[in-house]
């Protein structure tokens, strides 16, 4: 499916830069490249740099299923995460799950290659 990117950036998203790859029916890939204001105090990519990406992912994810004409929002959101990022690019991937009438429940990977850096679920409240 083609996105226009009017439907898929928002002033956040580009503030921290991400890159919309593709949505799919409810799945979402969003690549984040590790730039200087993303660091935390140890030089790595900072945790909340991680999450806005996964949020952000996830609810394209969920646009995706139920279309750009309807919206959702965060209800629920956990993470762990299981690397740290010091270089490069991340991809996170984020699939609907449970398409539910009022709530959707997603999944979302942080990758960084073929490694894991965070995974996360999450639950969305369709409006």
């Amino acid at each position: 499916m083609t996105v226009p990117e009017s439907l898929t950036q928002s002033a956040y998203s580009t503030l921290l830069e991400c890159r919309v790859d593709s949505v799919e029916d409810g799945v979402a890939h969003v690549a984040l490249s590790l730039e200087p204001h993303l660091r935390n105090r140890g030089g790595k990519m900072h945790g909340g740099a991680i999450f806005s990406l996964v949020d952000i992912t996830m609810g394209l994810a969920c646009s995706g299923a139920h279309g750009f004409d309807q919206q959702s929002v965060t209800i629920e959101c956990k993470i762990n995460y299981l690397r740290s990022v010091a270089d490069g690019e991340v991809m996170c991937i984020a699939k609907v799950i449970h398409p539910g009438r009022r709530t959707f429940v997603v999944e979302a990977d942080v990758l960084q290659g073929d490694k894991l850096v965070a995974k996360a679920q999450g639950t969305f409240a369709v409006l």
